[in-house]
């Protein structure tokens, strides 16, 4: 199947992007940059894992996220909060609709290169905070792409049901460098290792296993 896999750079689209790469003919690596404030970080990541596997990498920018929307994920929004994502300030990090918006663009763009299928990396551990996460949201967003196009794209999300140390351990089999992965939503020069996703990015790495290979603020450089 040909698809396009929306890749941001992060531990969980990347893994996506090397497993469909295995699976399916992918005619490109969809990246998008809405304003937050750790885009600048985890953009380049994508772009390079594209190049790696030979994939068109296409950024598309969002500035109207940042200028509309209510987010402290956002540049526009307040100081990003620490603690676990499954905590009641994390929802601060939601950007409202945000898998609704970049799947319909996304699902434009394949249907205009002649692309069958789009890979979205969402996974289970995402469900807590975020409700365009879950399934319940993806499988009637992923019916109405199919009808809504000529070519009845089909929005493949391999992880929906997937923790993300499953991810970390999938990952790592394919033999994807995590070091040159973004997660941090503060967007610094490392790491910060107390935001939502570094504290699940660190849990996923114990739980599978695996050795962290991310330099995190306050804490010894790995090496």
């Amino acid at each position: 199947m040909k698809v396009v896999v929306l890749v941001s750079g992060g531990m969980d689209s990347v893994t996506a992007l090397y497993r469909a790469a295995q699976e399916h003919d992918v005619v490109a690596g969809l990246s998008f940059d809405y304003g937050s404030k750790h885009n600048h970080r985890e953009i380049p990541f994508g772009k390079m894992h594209c190049d790696l596997l030979g994939v068109p990498h296409r950024l598309v920018p969002l500035p109207f996220m940042n200028e509309l929307f209510e987010s402290d994920l956002l540049q526009s929004g307040g100081a990003i909060p620490e603690g676990h994502y499954e905590a009641e300030n994390m929802k601060q990090t939601v950007v409202p609709f945000r898998n609704g918006i970049l799947l319909s663009i996304a699902a434009g763009f394949a249907e205009s290169v002649g692309a069958e299928g789009l890979v979205i990396a969402a996974h289970s551990g995402d469900h807590a905070i975020y409700p365009d996460c879950r399934e319940e949201f993806m499988k009637p967003m992923a019916e109405a792409i199919t009808a809504g196009t000529y070519a009845d794209l089909e929005v493949l999300r391999p992880f929906i049901h997937l923790r993300k140390e499953g991810i970390a351990a999938l990952g790592a089999s394919l033999g994807i460098d995590f070091s040159l992965t973004w997660s941090c939503y503060k967007g610094g020069e490392i790491h910060c290792g107390k935001c939502g996703t570094c504290v699940e990015r660190k849990e996923a790495f114990e739980k599978a296993g695996l050795e962290d290979p991310t330099e995190y603020e306050g804490e010894p450089e790995q090496g």
